[in-house]
């Protein structure tokens, strides 16, 4: 019989499994991180330059989200909804694309509806009623942040999420646009899973003024993916 220990173990590994899925119910699948426009002008044919794309978008991620999503999760821990507004705005703010913005917001309100549905934690609710009052915009890295901290998982499981999410979201999008595998994108999602507890140790001394990205690529194609006449995916 598994101990008392090892059975909580287990429970908190199936809650981060649930809550970390890309397929959890928050919209991420309408997605395609710039991904469909990349493939439409010719940045992104093949395997390789696929794994060129998501690297840069999970670095970039990991710079800037990344770093607030830390941030975040440690004001969670404290109960500060004051600083939980600031990181959200810093997130917002750094956003360039319409689309990057609607699909932070979208995700992360859709987010925090589920988690005050399921786990009905007090600062969820606290959280969800910023956002009605228009005191928060409600994005995803702060409503992953959260959501860990009332579970007391660590911010080092939710950067991991967070992180395999950006991949994965991107890597499934690639699969819908391109002659391309699912040996090729798990292969690619395996590699750049491997770079997350570097990326973590760097954005855990990070301050909030140190987000920072610089892809001016991938901010075009998102700014042209606005404009296209043909998509599969949401802008």
């Amino acid at each position: 019989m598994a101990d008392a220990a090892t059975t909580v173990q287990v429970s908190a590994l199936a809650h981060m499994l649930q809550f970390g899925d890309s397929m959890f119910p928050i919209g991420g699948f309408a997605f395609s991180s710039g991904l469909e426009s990349a493939v439409q002008k010719g940045a992104v044919t093949d395997a390789s330059t696929l794994l060129a794309f998501t690297r840069t978008a999970v670095e970039q991620a990991a710079r800037g989200d990344g770093i607030a999503l830390v941030a975040a999760h440690r004001a969670a821990m404290a109960g500060d909804v004051t600083e939980l507004i600031r990181i959200d705005e810093a997130v917002y703010a750094r956003k360039l694309s319409d689309e990057a913005r609607t699909m932070s917001v979208r995700m992360g309100r859709k987010f925090t509806e589920m988690g005050v549905h399921v786990l009905g934690a007090p600062l969820l609710h606290a959280w969800h009623d910023c956002i009605r009052k228009g005191q928060g915009h409600g994005c995803y890295p702060v409503a992953l942040a959260i959501n860990f901290a009332v579970q007391a998982l660590s911010e080092r499981h939710a950067f991991a999420v967070h992180q395999y999410g950006i991949a994965a979201s991107i890597l499934g999008a690639a699969l819908r646009l391109m002659k391309v595998s699912h040996l090729d994108t798990q292969k690619v999602l395996y590699e750049l899973s491997g770079d997350i507890e570097t990326a973590y140790e760097r954005a855990a001394k990070a301050r909030l003024t140190d987000m920072s990205g610089y892809a001016p690529l991938m901010e075009i194609l998102a700014a042209v993916h606005i404009k296209a006449h043909v998509r599969l995916f949401m802008n």
